[in-house]
């Protein structure tokens, strides 16, 4: 991978034992299906890969699984945790396994100032300085948007550590340009659109599912700036985002591929099954059958 990422990552969900214990097997096992089959990276313990429900010790033991893997290029480790203690503590774990690749959302809950975000990246940077770091702007969760001037000042101070960010806010993807950094969109509809004004690819939830057709997107504007595949992509990321609930919609689509699936932790569940008829019907209208013949 080089140094400005670039390309489709999966948000990689995170499958859970019937005690509710992180399965590491399973959990690695679905990214490697997703990379293998489709070419799409992962970004582990995200908002999808539940990571603010998953205790720091299990997050420790997949990491120390995932380091043995071979697709250390291809990962983004998710380290955002309210305490700065341990998102420090899981990161030099990770640094130490080997990976280097980070994607950090500023606290949540506490009221969030620009000058406050600054100063825990900076304090991050200051306890891990080999770590590249892709900011994760998401404020329906942590309550901040990220403002184009923090975000250049983080970038400027630390060019060697910032490298890029997943805008799921939607507020700077189409119009933050700088040099060596890499935009991803947090959504497949944006996609496209996103390559267009210079974007890197996307970080996406729903990329556990389309990865073959977002990569076939993104490799189609590669080669003659268009995609005709994403009118499709678009239309399936509706249908998830339109169960209300789209990590419980993707748990519930693959759970009719294995029943670990549906081990969800709390809050969090599956969907009723009226909300997973109506899934499935619209699914059907799109053609959407499996992996394998999405692209077509």
């Amino acid at each position: 991978m080089s140094e400005k990422l670039k390309g489709v990552f999966a948000a990689s969900m995170s499958v859970f034992k019937a005690d509710l214990s992180l399965d590491i097997k399973e959990t690695l096992n679905h990214a490697k299906k997703n990379l293998d089959e489709n070419g799409v990276g992962s970004a582990f313990f995200g908002s999808t890969g539940c990571g603010q429900l998953i205790s720091i010790s299990e997050k420790k033991m997949f990491i120390d699984a995932l380091s043995k893997e071979n697709f250390k290029e291809k990962i983004l480790i998710g380290t955002s945790c309210n305490s700065l203690k341990d998102t420090i503590n899981l990161m030099k774990h990770s640094s130490k396994a080997g990976f280097k690749y980070f994607l950090i959302m500023n606290v949540a809950y506490y009221k969030n100032e620009d000058n406050g975000v600054y100063n825990f990246y900076k304090n991050i940077i200051k306890s891990v300085p080999e770590s590249k770091i892709v900011l994760y702007n998401f404020s329906k969760l942590s309550g901040y948007t990220f403002s184009p001037e923090v975000t250049i000042r983080l970038i400027k101070d630390f060019p060697k550590n910032i490298i890029g960010m997943k805008d799921s806010t939607g507020n700077l993807w189409n119009n933050f340009k700088e040099k060596n950094f890499s935009m991803f969109v947090g959504s497949e509809k944006k996609l496209l659109d996103g390559l267009k004004v210079g974007a890197a690819g996307c970080i996406s939830a729903t990329t556990n599912l389309t990865g073959l057709l977002a990569k076939k997107v993104f490799d189609d504007f590669h080669k003659d700036g268009n995609s005709a595949s994403d009118i499709k992509l678009k239309a399936l990321r509706t249908v998830f985002d339109d169960t209300g609930n789209l990590i419980s919609a993707l748990h519930t689509l693959k759970s009719l591929e294995n029943e670990i699936y549906k081990n969800m932790l709390p809050p969090l569940e599956i969907l009723s099954e009226e909300k997973k008829k109506e899934m499935l019907k619209k699914l059907k209208e799109l053609n959407f059958l499996s992996n394998k013949n999405i692209a077509a």
